[in-house]
């Protein structure tokens, strides 16, 4: 189809308590003269639909068509066949005049990815509810969303950063997309929310809170409208007329995905600030640092995209080396920002790279999987991880970040403090994302050649194509900071930022990780050729004692902190429903936990260079 119609979607619930959205979409005739009498008359066509497979910005197939309950369809001559090509594609061979399509969508994952209706909300993805029609994806779309026929929901509000088209604000009604792309890009949500509504460089901006809790929702506007303003001074604009974070409160969750002008957000209710609570909980940090990253995204992998994600579509994968520059470098200024905005302190941010420093060094699969092939087998590795994940991968959020952490501290130190990684992403922007040019692959390393006039051949070679550690070490002294390695209290110990080196003996290490569950304790992971795997044990394996003590997840620790080093000891352990004896050689923990000091009395340059890096006072 080439000439451009109106695709109309409404989205409707008889029964939210089954959790099912009652979809219907109607395809006009391509326009022409023809009048609705005439329709009978019109020429068959035939007609392609289907469901995407992905969501942006979540880098795995999820299949969303599997949630979708029997397309029915008609036209101007009444019911027509439906066929189903593939597990997301439905085929209709002959048409005539308008059509209209209904389905129903089982909306029960509580997810920002997915689709969850209930008696106590709604919310949606528009990947997992509306029907893409082959052809018109650059129709412009309109969107009736109404109130759920059920007493529950005659107080419900809705947010959504989708275009009025006569909807009131918070309201059930009528909106509408450009196209198919804009209308998947605006996720909804409806029930009964706390709204924090605030302005950065004047373009309004709010958060939907969803959930119970008693949050300090002043605190969190104030706190988000400097992590916010941070993030846009880096661009110095806003590409978007309003903004919304919608985010669902839970007992236990942790998640967000990044859209055009909004993102969504799953947090821990203990994460919210509390009233008269001034400090900053590790929680709360964590909630900030997480709506920091997603606001990133505005600029970075929603407008400074991959190319190909810009030429290829949602129905399978899409394959890039740069998602540890997309992720990785959004990783590094989401927390640099929270510092910059004077919402932690510089020793609390020196004590989150340190734990990021850690996870990386502590997992050997960073010495097999180069950052490029992280990125790019990010489909069936890095999100569909497996027990053996230590061993084989590595993260491109956490790895990306600590080499965008490199790549800053290199340039500020090789141009003597004229260029950072600042200047390479305002190009960037102006470059490719205010002009929506997709960003070729190449394009990050060549454009922070080009910005700063230095010569990175190298430094990228080793961080993006070789395994080797990148040596921080010189980085962090140029800015007063020394960077200690020690070996791991435990295998929860991510180090920090203390004010003197910890000394600590090398505790005995058997090389895997546990995981309580209930009263049992579960081997979760089994390094390569560490003690534990030597022995034979295996992920899954159930310890039940050590040394003939029975043992817990309340006594692992204390049991394995009295193994003697270098000598046998004996490890029974279930595993499926066989008991198994085996003989272990604990040794000394290996010295891969990062502690970063703040030196006494650093020179003079180095204090003016770590001011100018976190933007505070030398």
């Amino acid at each position: 189809m080439t000439t451009t119609g109106t695709l109309r979607y409404r989205v409707a619930s008889q029964n939210p308590r089954a959790h099912l959205f009652d979809l219907r979409l109607s395809i006009p005739e391509e326009p022409s003269s023809l009048t609705p009498a005439d329709e009978n008359n019109a020429p068959a066509r035939a007609l392609t639909l289907s469901l995407p497979a992905w969501i942006p910005g979540s880098y795995m197939i999820r299949d969303f068509a599997r949630h979708l309950i029997k397309v029915h369809a008609q036209d101007a001559t009444g019911p027509i066949r439906v066929e189903k090509r593939d597990k997301q594609t439905w085929h209709l061979p002959a048409t005539r005049g308008t059509v209209t399509l209904s389905y129903q969508v089982h909306a029960g994952e509580l997810s920002v990815r997915a689709a969850h209706l209930d008696h106590t909300h709604g919310y949606f993805n528009g990947v997992c509810l509306f029907l893409q029609v082959e052809g018109c994806e650059d129709w412009p779309c309109e969107l009736d969303i109404e109130r759920p026929k059920d007493p529950c929901a005659a107080d419900w509000r809705l947010a959504t950063s989708l275009t009025s088209a006569g909807a009131s604000a918070w309201g059930f009604g009528h909106y509408r997309a450009d196209n198919y792309a804009e209308l998947i890009d605006h996720p909804v949500e409806m029930g009964r929310f706390a709204l924090v509504e605030f302005s950065v460089r004047g373009i309004p901006h709010a958060m939907a809170i969803s959930g119970h809790q008693r949050a300090d929702l002043e605190r969190l506007s104030r706190d988000l409208s400097k992590t916010c303003e941070q993030q846009a001074a880096l661009f110095s604009e806003l590409p978007i007329e309003r903004y919304l974070f919608l985010t669902q409160v839970v007992g236990n969750g942790y998640g967000g995905l990044e859209h055009r002008a909004s993102s969504s957000l799953i947090c821990n209710r203990d994460d919210l600030p509390r009233q008269g609570d001034s400090d900053t909980s590790e929680g709360y940090r964590r909630f900030l640092g997480l709506c920091s990253h997603e606001y990133f995204h505005l600029w970075n992998v929603k407008r400074i995209r991959p190319q190909v994600f810009a030429e290829q579509g949602l129905m399978r994968e899409v394959h890039t080396r740069l998602l540890w520059f997309f992720e990785g470098v959004t990783s590094y200024y989401d927390d640099l920002a929270l510092v910059r905005a004077g919402l932690i302190s510089p020793k609390d941010y020196l004590g989150l790279l340190a734990n990021s420093i850690s996870r990386v060094r502590r997992d050997p699969g960073r010495l097999r999987q180069t950052l490029a092939e992280s990125s790019f087998d990010a489909w069936t590795k890095f999100y569909q991880q497996d027990a053996n994940a230590p061993n084989a991968i590595v993260s491109y959020y956490t790895k990306g970040a600590l080499i965008a952490l490199a790549l800053d501290l290199t340039i500020r130190h090789r141009s003597h403090g004229h260029h950072s990684l600042d200047d390479v992403m305002q190009a960037l922007w102006q470059r490719y994302g205010r002009n929506d040019i997709g960003v070729p692959e190449q394009a990050p390393e060549q454009l922070a050649a080009e910005v700063t006039g230095i010569d990175l051949t190298t430094f990228f070679a080793q961080a993006l194509d070789d395994t080797a550690d990148i040596d921080l070490t010189p980085l962090f002294a140029s800015l007063g900071i020394t960077m200690h390695l020690r070996p791991a209290k435990d295998d929860k110990d991510l180090g920090g930022a203390p004010d003197q080196p910890t000394a600590i003996e090398p505790q005995p290490s058997i090389g895997a990780r546990t995981q309580a569950q209930g009263a049992e304790l579960k081997l979760a992971a089994v390094i390569n050729d560490r003690p534990a795997e030597r022995a034979g044990l295996a992920p899954g394996d159930i310890l039940v004692a050590i040394d003939g003590l029975r043992v817990d997840g309340n006594n692992f620790n204390t049991l394995l902190a009295r193994c003697p080093i270098g000598k046998l000891v004996a490890f029974h352990a279930f595993r499926r429903d066989e008991l198994h004896r085996f003989e272990l050689i604990p040794e000394p923990a290996p010295a891969d936990i990062c502690e970063l000091i703040l030196m006494e009395q650093p020179p003079a340059a180095a204090l003016k260079a770590r001011a100018a890096w976190l933007h505070t006072q030398p």
